[in-house]
């Protein structure tokens, strides 16, 4: 399976590149996207997909497999900018600083150089907190709450001093996540709807299932997922991505459930003179880097330009991607927008569609 999806995704990137070389109008971008998303659930590498694409005004919405254009995906990691999008709103009542200690709010985040650890460090990986815990399919495997996950982030080893590495995690936002809920006095969950949803619409979108019907949400494809979600292992039906136990718990750093068109009105809302939930100095504050001279760029929960997006994505490109197979981005000065959510796990194939459809649309680029 792996040599032969490899195959097919590597010879439709080649046929799909070279036909954007040949006519790099926007119209053509598009749908060489389009028909890349095609090929690849008509392959059968990919059985749910979709498609929603904008170049230079031209808007482009494509649903192929066991999809339609309102499907919610499990987003995986792009919950992590909406998740901090809401506590970000708590910044605009001055609630807290970016530079405030987590331990302010988290007093029993201490010792050990915990108390060096900011609100900024945790939004921007280099906290030193690790991606998952140790004992991550334990706890998933026990059905744990959002509250003993936190618990045990609490206690986890700091890799390296706060502030002096890059290193993604997970368990940073889900702290940033418990902080916003402390302020707040409110679910996390909660928080997320009426702070983030609500005001810009996003009726088919739920920090964990919320209101979604059971039978609305895409299956994720998990026996290609990675071991730590359950995947190849059919033990793990109760605890992995299509398990009720995951597709409720709302965790913060991959949770989310949204569709395609709900994740173009957020990316919207960063790039516009009306935000709508926030102010729009912090949403500019959201997309712009903070992690200067560590290499890899980081806004606030958003990842930035080519290195973590995509090749030929902008500079001022803020999005993010996710290990259930998706990515969604936006690039002001390329004015190119591109989301693609699948149901096949990122890690399952090299090139992913996902990312060669991205690529197809970022050659726009100049």
């Amino acid at each position: 399976m792996q040599r032969r999806t490899f195959l097919i995704s590597g010879i439709l990137g080649s046929l799909l590149m070279n036909r954007v070389l040949a006519d790099p109008s926007p119209q053509a971008l598009l749908e060489n996207a389009a028909r890349l998303l095609a090929s690849s659930v008509e392959s059968g590498l990919v059985r749910s997909a979709v498609l929603v694409a904008r170049a230079d005004g031209q808007l482009l919405e494509r649903a192929y497999g066991d999809a339609n254009v309102d499907s919610p995906f499990l987003l995986g990691s792009i919950s992590k900018p909406i998740s901090i999008a809401a506590l970000m709103t708590l910044y605009d009542s001055r609630a807290f600083d970016l530079d405030d200690a987590a331990s302010k709010f988290l007093p029993e985040f201490n010792g050990s150089g915990r108390e060096g650890v900011t609100v900024r460090h945790l939004l921007t990986h280099v906290s030193g907190l690790p991606d998952q815990l140790p004992d991550n399919a334990a706890l998933r495997r026990g059905h744990a709450s959002l509250a003993d996950f936190v618990q045990a982030t609490m206690q986890v080893p700091l890799a390296f001093k706060p502030g002096t590495k890059y290193e993604y995690s997970s368990m940073a936002i889900l702290l940033a996540a418990e902080i916003a809920q402390r302020i707040a006095k409110q679910d996390f969950k909660a928080l997320v709807q009426n702070a983030v949803l609500s005001p810009l619409g996003m009726q088919r979108s739920a920090m964990g299932r919320g209101n979604l019907a059971a039978n609305e949400l895409v299956s994720m494809q998990t026996e290609h997922a990675a071991p730590e979600a359950g995947g190849g292992d059919p033990t793990a039906k109760d605890w992995d991505w299509n398990s009720d136990y995951w597709r409720s718990l709302g965790a913060p750093w991959g949770g989310v459930h949204a569709s395609a068109g709900d994740l173009l009105r957020f990316l919207d809302a960063f790039d516009t003179s009306e935000p709508k939930f926030l102010s729009v100095d912090t949403a500019r504050l959201m997309t712009r880097n903070h992690n200067a001279g560590l290499l890899v760029p980081r806004g606030l929960g958003f990842a930035l330009g080519p290195l973590t997006l995509c090749p030929r994505c902008g500079v001022d490109a803020y999005g993010h991607t996710g290990s259930t197979g998706t990515i969604a981005w936006h690039a002001p000065s390329q004015k190119l927008t591109c989301i693609v959510l699948t149901g096949l796990p990122a890690e399952a194939v090299k090139p992913h569609p996902r990312d060669l459809a991205s690529a197809a649309l970022a050659q726009a680029a100049p």
